[in-house]
This record gives structure tokens, sequence and C-alpha cells, in this order.
């Protein structure tokens, strides 16, 4: 099958925090190498959004260029991806050529096919600055939930997208002024049109996170997708294809975002990274019916995941639709939202000077927060590693493959075991693939890992109960059909945890031998098993640490 993994596009505003890592891109990483295993054709894409307004106003703020911030902030996010080992196919940017070209092709599209109009309508002007201010240049309070600190184009406490017109007690962000209506004149994309067919596309979606189905079944219910103006009066943007406006407005930037999934599907199929040289492969996934695109975002991108996405690619004509739209809930600080606009929580540079890329992915892996916030913190973070990952697994691998090199004449032995205990194991360990391949099935990355973790007992359990460091001394015959056994179960088991651990599981990889797929293979007999060194460090927290995360 082929199945896309489309990923949320990070502002190239500023550094990137543990809670963009955890609410989208790990995940998204994590099931794409579970696919890879399991025999699947993926394309894991996404980039670095650089027309975001939060951009624009960081440059103000500091004097300089928009594309100044572009390329302090993009290099920055590229190298913490190699660091934590993403696995893109692709990672761009919305700032080439290409992406440019893929989403004027789709404006003049939906244009003709009469889903674009121009229209004249109010929007905020700062008299102080004599400019009119696109969405994120505006806040106030909140019409819905009444949060005084609510953008002008979403609430991060309801989640909510907003017009900006619509806040009570406007605020300009360049100058605090109290903004003025005026008329513009700009393009509008016809959600609206789509409202009886996203209801349609909804039904059957009964296998979605109920926060992400009940969210946007919710919102067509009670108002609909309203017409939107996908034009702004910016100079940092894709310029508009038809002349129409006149100077000075470009193509707003959450119309252009989301076309980012089909430009770098398209942009990967003409790089040198598609191996089969054809410029046509992205079609693959975008006009094949029988494929699957998962989306993996954070909860304040439903909307524009689960209805404005899909109301655009319908107004595009024969593209597939989200399968599945996995949308994580928020991670919190101390109680507070992870943020990078508001200083709260780590950043990811920050998290990768105290812990190794595995041993973070573990421990922020099984913390996610699938179904509701999830609070995490330096000192649970150093906790998991701990108890959990380096005394169950690491300790796990770390004594099988010294007493295999001890007493099994440094190689696999040509031993298996056949007693009742041994066939148990193995046959738990198999049946773990069962269970976790359902449970990637439905994006429920937290479940997988624990039935990693689940193998990683039971082998550790076969072990205290054997005893393999007393039958060595009194059957060695035994002794070596147990070692044997545990280490079949550890080839099984570096497998469940491959997707999760991408670094350690590598190295029993050189040890072991490349896993043919999602499944135990069985040892080959005579392998060479040099003395171990501990996969994975026990973390000790400075106190400034545990303070700060």
């Amino acid at each position: 099958m082929n199945v896309l993994v489309a990923v949320a596009w990070p502002y190239a505003s500023g550094s990137r925090h543990i809670g963009h890592l955890a609410g989208a891109y790990l995940p998204a990483d994590i099931y794409a190498r579970q696919q890879r295993l399991a025999g699947n054709r993926v394309l894991m894409v996404s980039g670095s959004d650089v027309h975001g307004t939060p951009i624009a106003v960081r440059a103000e703020a500091e004097g300089v260029t928009p594309q100044d911030i572009v390329d302090r902030y993009h290099g920055e996010i590229v190298q913490q991806w190699e660091q934590l080992g993403i696995s893109w196919d692709l990672y761009t940017t919305t700032g080439t050529e290409h992406h440019a070209r893929v989403t004027q092709e789709m404006f003049l599209t939906q244009l003709e096919n009469g889903h674009i109009d121009k229209r004249t309508s109010d929007q905020f002007f700062d008299p102080e600055v004599e400019r009119f201010l696109p969405d994120r240049y505006i806040e106030g309070e909140c019409p819905h939930c009444g949060y005084g600190d609510a953008r002008g184009d979403q609430c991060d406490n309801c989640t909510r997208t907003l017009d900006p017109t619509d806040l009570l007690n406007p605020r300009s962000k360049l100058s605090g002024a109290t903004p003025q209506k005026r008329e513009t004149e700009h393009f509008f994309y016809r959600y609206s049109d789509f409202n009886d067919k996203l209801r349609d596309y909804l039904e059957d979606k009964s296998d979605w996170r109920p926060h992400v189905v009940n969210f946007a079944r919710g919102w067509l219910e009670d108002e609909g997708l309203l017409d939107r103006a996908i034009t702004r009066d910016i100079d940092w943007g894709i310029d508009i294809p038809v002349d129409d406006l006149g100077p000075g407005k470009k193509i707003y930037v959450w119309y252009d975002a989301v076309i980012g999934y089909l430009s770098a599907s398209q942009e990967w199929a003409a790089s040198d990274r598609n191996s089969s040289g054809d410029a046509d492969a992205w079609k693959d996934w975008w006009e094949n019916p029988d494929s699957r695109h998962v989306y993996f975002i954070g909860k304040d991108n439903i909307p524009f995941h689960a209805l404005f996405w899909p109301a655009q690619l319908m107004g595009a004509g024969n593209l597939h639709l989200p399968d599945s739209i996995p949308a994580n809930q928020y991670v919190t600080f101390k109680g507070d939202k992870v943020s990078a606009s508001r200083a709260v929580g780590n950043t990811i540079a920050e998290m990768l000077e105290v812990f190794e890329p595995d041993s973070l992915r573990f421990a922020l892996s099984a913390a996610l927060p699938e179904q509701a916030d999830t609070d995490i913190s330096a000192e649970e973070i150093a906790r998991r590693i701990n108890e959990e990952l380096v005394a169950t697994w690491g300790n796990l691998v770390n004594r099988v493959l010294s007493m295999v090199n001890k007493n099994c004449d440094g190689q696999v032995p040509d031993t298996p075991g056949s007693a009742p205990e041994d066939l148990e194991l193995l046959a738990s360990i198999d049946q773990s693939f069962i269970e976790a391949s359902a449970q990637f099935e439905q994006a429920e990355l937290k479940a997988a890992l624990r039935t990693a973790m689940k193998s990683a007992q039971a082998a550790n359990g076969y072990l205290n109960a054997t005893e393999p460091w007393k039958l060595q001394k009194t059957d060695p015959v035994r002794a070596s059909e147990v070692l044997h056994t545990a280490l079949s179960a550890i080839n099984g088991t570096r497998v469940l945890f491959a997707p999760f651990l991408p670094f350690t599981c590598g190295r029993l990889d050189e040890i072991l031998g490349e896993p043919s797929g999602w499944a135990r293979d069985e040892l080959v007999a005579g392998t060479p098993i040099d003395k171990p060194t501990p996969m994975f460090a026990k973390v000790e927290l400075a106190a400034e640490e545990e303070n700060s995360a």
C-alpha cells in the first residue's frame, strides 16, 4: 500500500519546543518507520512554513527581513530532525519556486471551477503605522471563550479559528493601537460550497479519535464553513497568479501552507530522492484511491486539516482526501500549554543537551498526548529512561549479549530451545507483532510502545525463571538453549522497538543483521557476538535542569 505520512509544517519563526516534537513530529516518524517495516511504500513529507505571519512579526520586532528569520531557524529545525533521526522522504519549505507554482496552479483550478471569487470586505487597518494588518498582527478577546490574548486567526485557548473582525477589544501588535475597519478587495475561497460534501466525508470516520471527528462534525452542525479571504495586503507570500487586485497583495499563509503536502510530494517525485526517476510518482499517492493518507498534527490544527484542507482538495478535482488525522492534544509544562511564542517549556535543543536522542524519543513516546493533555518534565523523562528503558530493555540486551559472548564462544549458538517455556516466550513475542500492528493501524503509539516493553519484560521474566548463569555450571547444553531463546526474543523485540529507538536498534541490526520486515527473524548460528557496551546511560539531572524543565 502507498501511505502518505503528512506532517504539520512548523513556522520557521523560532526554536521548536518539546510540545511540537511530541505533538506531531515524533509520532509521525514512529508511524512511518513501522509502516516501512510492514512493507508499505511510505512517503513522509513536510517542511518549514516560511510565510507564516509569526515570521513577519518577529522580523518587524528585530528590524530584519523575514528571510533573515527563515534562514536562521529553518537550518536549526533541519539539524534537530537529523539529531532525532526523523526519517523524512522530503523536508522542504513553502518558500520554493516549486511550492509557489503548485499553489498558483491550485488557485487557478479552483478559480476556473467557480470556488474562488473576488469580494470587498472590511479588514483591520493600523492608523499609526498606516497599513492593513494580517491576522496574527492583531490580538484581542476571543468571542467564544473570552480568552484575552486570542490571535486574529485562532484562539489558542479554545482552538476555534477566527476572523480578526470577530475579536473583542482588538489591538495591533505593531503599535498597540486600536485598529480601524477599512474596505479592501480580496479573493475569497467559497468554503461554504462544500459543507454538504464535508458532512458526507466525515460520516464514515467513526475510527478517528473522538476529539477530532466530534470537533469537525460539531463545527459543521454549528455554523458550517464560511467563505474566507485567501489573499492579504502584505508583501511576504506567494504572488497571486492573476492581476485583478492590483499590487500589494499576496496569497495568504493558511491557504497555501496546507498545499505544501501536495507540493512537497511533487517536489520529492521530481528530485533525486525518488529512486524511480518518475516525476509523476506522486500520483501513486494523490490520484490513487487505494492509497492511505495520515496527517500528524496538533489539536489546534484540526479545523484546517479536517475541514478547510479537504474543502480545498474537493475544489481542485480528483485528489485524495485525508484518511486519518490522529491529532494529538497539548503537551503541558506545570499545567500550562508548552508554547514557543510564550516561552513556556523547553526547546528541542535544550532537551538534546541533556538527553540522548533515543532516550528522549522513548520517554516522550511513553507520554504522547494522544487522548488528553499530558504534562512533561525533565524529572519524569529521566525517571522513564532510568526505571523503564535502562532497567528493562537496556539491561536485558546487555546481559544476554554478555552471557552469549562469554559462554557461547562469542557467537550465536546453534541450540534452539524446545522446552515449553522456550516456545511460550517466542510465541508471545510473535503475538506482540499482531497486537502492535493493530495499534499502529489506529496510531495508538503509546500502546504499541507498551507492547514492545511487555515483550522485553517477558524475556526478563524468562531469564529470571531459567537462570542460565546457574545452568552454565550444571547443564551447559540447556544453558545454551536458554541463551539462544533469550537472544531470539531480543531479535524480535528489537524490531518492535525499532520505530521508537532507531539509533540503538540500528546498533543491534549491525550485530544481528537487518530485519527482513515487521516480524521476528530466526537467528543465524555462528553470527559473532562481541562483548557489548551499554546501549543507554542512566540520566543524572543537575539541579538547574530539574528546575528549568
